[in-house]
């Protein structure tokens, strides 16, 4: 017997429960909520969701998402593009660009080292980031990824793999606990770690 009166609105909120953080009666309550909405406004909201997941695509140069072959972040004239900001993911750039602190530009590898998830050096974008140290007038990488120990693996790979590179490399202060990831941190402590960064080979 079916839990709700329509099938229709069951497969709705079958859907939804799907989203990270949204259980069923979340789910239920934004199905009835669009259920009860004009029309017209639940089209809409269909219709970007379809648009953005369509037509969003990554930037060519750091990997961001972007509505265009380059983000507004890299074709921005005002930003230092002396200084790389290494992340994780996409949600890391979104958050750093929240504290209004950095003036750099991104390298987003797509994740983190990850031998029990099976995510090894060559699933990531660090081929493509050691590219960008020789074409690109880079004179500090800043290894802004998350405080765990897949986070510490990764960026003492990274300075092994980019040993050859002539500028400073440095990693966020431990403003952020251990075990953080940075979209969850609050928007001063992180943009106090990546003001006052320092060296990699001091932490």
């Amino acid at each position: 017997m079916a839990e709700y009166s329509s099938i229709l609105l069951e497969k709705a909120v079958d859907e939804l429960a799907k989203l990270p953080g949204i259980g069923k009666k979340t789910a239920l309550r934004l199905a009835l909520h669009l259920l009860g909405e004009d029309k017209l406004k639940t089209e809409q909201l269909c219709g970007s969701l379809t648009n953005m997941r369509n037509n969003i695509v990554l930037c060519k140069r750091c990997y961001n998402i972007s509505d265009s072959s380059t983000c507004s972040i890299c074709s921005n004239p005002k930003r230092d593009e002396s200084l790389l900001c290494v992340v994780a993911d996409m949600r890391d750039v979104l958050a750093i660009e929240r504290t209004c602190s950095f003036n750099g530009l991104y390298h987003v590898l797509g994740g983190i080292i990850n031998p029990i998830e099976g995510v090894s050096p060559n699933d990531l974008r660090i081929n493509e980031l050691i590219e960008r140290t020789l074409k690109e007038d880079i004179k500090e990488i800043i290894l802004a990824l998350p405080a765990t120990i897949e986070g510490d693996t990764t960026n003492y790979y990274l300075s092994r793999v980019l040993k050859e590179f002539k500028g400073t490399i440095s990693t966020i202060a431990k403003g952020i606990s251990v075990g953080d990831a940075l979209e969850y941190a609050d928007e001063v402590t992180l943009g106090r770690s990546i003001a006052n960064r320092i060296p990699y080979n001091n932490v």
